[in-house]
């Protein structure tokens, strides 16, 4: 079957500080979302009661915090990637343009680096994401990071 993220198949919400849930749309899909979050490297264990998936979230150790931190950190840098590859097809396209004579040399400057400041922008706001989590994991077992990286797991249906 395919793989879907969760975030596409599911409501994810964080009703307090220990315990997400996960509400499928389509509820045929109750094993399939179980199974995937059991065997994603989050190491939950999903409770279902019939109509909502109930993850409770363990008070976190100074190991699993630092787990969680890199596992956000590495969806952090998967996210720069994606952010400067639609810089470079963004940049490959105007100078497309450029070549073809549908812009002149100071536009496709001009939009070259307007697309520069958009990318160094969402850069920062990545960064910036990566590192309130980094904080919020020190302060307190809040599920934040893990919400984050449960809504990217991949759901074989």
């Amino acid at each position: 079957g395919a793989e879907t993220p969760l975030n596409q198949m599911a409501t994810i919400g964080v009703p307090s500080a220990q315990q997400l849930t996960v509400d499928p749309y389509d509820k045929s899909t109750f094993g399939d979302i179980e199974r995937a979050i059991a065997e994603s490297d989050l190491g939950l264990m999903p409770t279902n009661d019939g109509t909502i998936i109930r993850i409770n979230i363990p008070s976190l150790t100074e190991d699993r915090r630092k787990e969680m931190l890199k596992q956000c950190k590495a969806l952090g840098e998967e996210g720069k990637v994606a952010v400067r590859n639609i810089r470079r097809t963004s940049v490959d396209a105007v100078k497309k343009l450029e070549k073809n004579g549908s812009i002149g040399k100071d536009e496709s400057k001009d939009g070259q680096d307007e697309i520069q400041k958009l990318t160094d922008q969402h850069v920062k706001d990545i960064d910036s994401i990566v590192a309130s989590h980094d904080g919020v994991s020190r302060q307190t077992s809040n599920p934040i990071c893990t919400y984050s990286t449960l809504q990217m797991t991949r759901v074989k249906h």
